[in-house]
C-alpha cells in the first residue's frame, strides 16, 4: 500500500482482517507523532525491503496494462487471457534486454 492508505483506522480496518500490510507512514503523521505524547501511539511497522519488492512488483503490473487488452481483458477465456499475458511479459523483457 502506499502512503495514501496510512490512516488509523484503514490501518486497524486490515489488522481486524489479519491482513498484513506494509506502509510507510506520511512525514506529517511521523512529525505529529511526539505532540501528542503517550496518545500518538506506537510508530507503525515499515519493512523497506518489503516495500521495494512490493513497488517492483506493482511498476510491472503498470507496464503491462500499457497493453490495451490485457487492461481492458479484451480476451474473455482465461487461457487466452494469460496467453495475452505471458506474451507481452516476454515482450516487455525483450524490450529491456
Amino acid at each position: 500500500m502506499d502512503k495514501a492508505s496510512s490512516s488509523r483506522g484503514f490501518r486497524a480496518y486490515l489488522r481486524k482482517r489479519d491482513i498484513a500490510h506494509t506502509i510507510p507512514a506520511k512525514t506529517d503523521q511521523r512529525r505529529h507523532r511526539p505532540r501528542h505524547g503517550c496518545h500518538g501511539g506506537r510508530p507503525p511497522g515499515f519493512d523497506r525491503e518489503t516495500c521495494r519488492r512490493r513497488n517492483t512488483i506493482e511498476r510491472c503490473f503498470n507496464r503491462l496494462k500499457g497493453f490495451r487488452g490485457i487492461a481492458t481483458r479484451y480476451e474473455q477465456a482465461a487461457t487466452s487471457y494469460e496467453a495475452a499475458v505471458t506474451l507481452a511479459s516476454f515482450l516487455l523483457w525483450a524490450r529491456s534486454v
